[in-house]
């Protein structure tokens, strides 16, 4: 129980670790090793919400205070939205570093316009704000806040 917890919470370090180092060192004119490291951090934040989702659906189903405590709060069900829609804001900054994969394979760096680093800071801050948002829900929820009591 205490290790799923431990590598829930390090997945969300990881997630707002790799965001920031995106969001930071995104910029037009990247360098070679600027592209990769972006690629490299954007890797390790798939990995790491990928641990917060398995982690988080044990800690419901086995580790937790049983799936009905989760199931039967609509708190938990906004958290989970909220977790969704990140995941998916992120999909089109995942694809498009996938992309840069072709023309570094030939040596040649991805040609990065001033719209798109524009959108993409935009991207990763609403993710940013949704990961930070996404706990103050899990502390409502695990204080029995949106249970209906009968």
């Amino acid at each position: 129980s205490a290790i799923v917890a431990y590598i829930h919470y390090l997945g969300i370090i990881l997630c707002i670790a790799a965001l920031m180092f995106e969001r930071i060192i995104l910029k037009q004119n990247l360098t070679k090793n600027e592209t990769i490291s972006i690629i490299i951090a954007d890797v390790i934040y798939g990995i790491a919400g990928l641990a917060i989702l398995i982690t988080g659906i044990l800690r419901v189903k086995y580790y937790g205070q049983g799936g009905e405590f989760y199931t039967d709060n609509p708190i938990f069900w906004i958290k989970v939205s909220l977790y969704i829609l990140v995941g998916l804001i992120s999909l089109y900054p995942t694809t498009t570093y996938i992309l840069w994969a072709i023309p570094l394979s030939k040596n040649k760096l991805p040609i990065i316009s001033e719209n798109l680093v524009k959108r993409f800071k935009l991207l990763i801050t609403t993710e940013l704000v949704g990961f930070a948002v996404i706990p103050f829900f899990a502390t409502l929820m695990a204080r029995g806040i949106g249970i209906v009591q009968t």
